[in-house]
């Protein structure tokens, strides 16, 4: 088996699926990408058995066959080579690959690309298809509010829920939570899944945004395809927990404040917090709003003032402030919204003004108990 290919648009492929590639595999098989080839295109995959990545492109290829050729040596050589074509000649006897190129060869040993796992083959599926803009909004909105218990592992992934009306994506790690909202993309029928931190990671990297990106999904897998790749990964089972019923509905204490303000001083004050709870306390009375923090055992202490709109009774709360310093980076309006209940219980922050007509994002933070 012999094909012509350049260096570089190989190894552009291959950075594109190398990211699934993990250092810990059960089956040693899997430290090798799979190179297929047939009717003059080249499809390499790569997979950690819960998650497959695949792309395909034209190569200059008489035969047809398959080998698996060990990930990190062929990554390493790609990397140390100026753009130029590379000759692959496989011996499909000894598994023995040699690799050409202006001044040199090099030389390896693969293995048998028949012992390389196959992609699960979905049956029954449904699909949809989604802006690759919109799915990368949705996984930058809420990936960072997932969980990394291993005990709960269905809050490890974001939860997709898809009706004919709307799609809407949901993490949470119990302290801290996200729901994100498209009402410009539907599909046709209602259904719900978990997707893994892995998976998304892998579409964020590689997403551009203006492609569209076909997701066909059952009830164990899905299978997204956009550019030349194809994503195939294993859903989180379980049962997600009833996010709407944590989301007060009642908020009367409603803040307004700049959010660039309030994420300046909120990274300042912080910095005196102390190393365990990261306590923020807001005090807001009027159109005042103070942030302060300190740390008993260092006597350290900070506080700040900004200007504010605020609706509602005198109220002090305490929140952690890296969560909050988290939603305030995954939020891209001027002024946001915190709305109270009571300090007890669980603030929301939501965009003053909404920028985008179809989008709905609604973040949710639990306080901390104040040290008075």
């Amino acid at each position: 088996m012999n094909f012509v290919v350049s260096s570089s648009t190989l190894l552009k492929h291959l950075q594109t699926i190398s990211g699934v590639l993990t250092t810990s595999n059960t089956l040693p098989i899997l430290d090798n990408f799979l190179f297929e080839i047939a009717d003059g295109s080249l499809t390499v995959s790569a997979s950690d058995l819960e998650t497959t990545m695949r792309t395909t492109f034209d190569v200059e290829a008489q035969d047809a066959g398959k080998i698996c050729i060990p990930a990190k040596l062929l990554l390493d050589i790609l990397k140390n080579l100026p753009d130029q074509p590379l000759t692959f000649n496989i011996d499909a006897d000894n598994f023995g690959i040699e690799i050409g190129y202006t001044n040199g060869k090099s030389k390896m040993v693969g293995y048998d690309g028949a012992d390389f796992p196959k992609a699960p083959d979905l049956n029954e599926t449904e699909n949809t298809t989604i802006a690759g803009e919109i799915i990368a909004e949705a996984i930058n909105k809420t990936l960072f509010a997932t969980g990394t218990d291993d005990l709960r592992p269905v809050m490890s992934g974001v939860f997709c829920e898809f009706s004919p009306e709307s799609m809407t994506f949901v993490a949470t790690d119990a302290h801290k939570l996200v729901r994100y909202t498209r009402t410009d993309s539907k599909a046709s029928g209602s259904s719900s899944f978990i997707l893994p931190k892995k998976a998304l990671n892998m579409l964020k990297t590689n997403l551009k945004g203006a492609e569209d990106v076909k997701i066909e999904y059952n009830e164990s897998n899905a299978i997204f395809t956009f550019n030349e790749t194809t994503l195939t990964c294993r859903l989180i089972d379980g049962k997600y927990p009833n996010y709407e019923a944590v989301i007060p509905q009642e908020n009367p204490n409603v803040l307004t404040v700049d959010r660039e303000s309030l994420l300046s001083s909120i990274k300042r004050v912080s910095i005196f917090a102390n190393k365990t709870t990261h306590q923020v306390q807001l005090k807001i009375t009027g159109s005042e709003l103070s942030i302060s923090a300190e740390d008993l055992d260092f006597s350290n202490e900070a506080n700040e003032r900004l200007t504010c709109s605020y609706e509602g009774e005198d109220m002090e709360i305490g929140f952690n402030s890296r969560f909050i310093l988290e939603m305030l980076n995954n939020i891209s309006t001027e002024e946001i919204k915190i709305m109270m209940s009571q300090p007890n219980r669980a603030g929301l922050i939501v965009p003053a003004v909404n920028e985008n007509e179809d989008e709905d994002i609604l973040m949710l933070v639990m306080p901390v108990m104040l040290n008075n």
